[in-house]
């Protein structure tokens, strides 16, 4: 019985391409939003921060929205929006902490 290999790749990007073409700008777009989302999370812990995790949340809010828009796969937008919302959170904290320009 003839059935077809299909091989799978060891990159872990591999998973984000879920139909089997490669989507080199929307896994950008994705894993990018993450990094910012992070960012922007993770420097909330330290008020006087405030500037860069308001600035990457910003970011990481634009880039999410358009990786959003030309999203092909499901794994894509998954990534996207936990990025997102740790952008948004990011953003919105770094805010209350001071703002984007430093309290001017």
């Amino acid at each position: 019985m003839a059935q077809a290999v299909r091989r799978r790749s060891l990159s872990p990007l591999a998973l984000l391409n879920s139909d089997g073409k490669a989507h080199p700008k929307e896994n950008s777009l994705a894993l990018a939003t993450v990094v910012l989302g992070l960012v922007a999370a993770l420097t909330n812990f330290w008020p006087g921060l405030h500037m860069i995790s308001s600035w990457t949340g910003l970011a990481g809010i634009l880039v999410g929205g358009a990786g959003l828009m030309i999203s092909v796969t499901t794994a894509e937008r998954f990534l996207l929006v936990v990025g997102l919302g740790a952008a948004g959170v990011g953003f919105f904290l770094g805010v209350a902490h001071g703002g984007l320009w430093g309290g001017l």
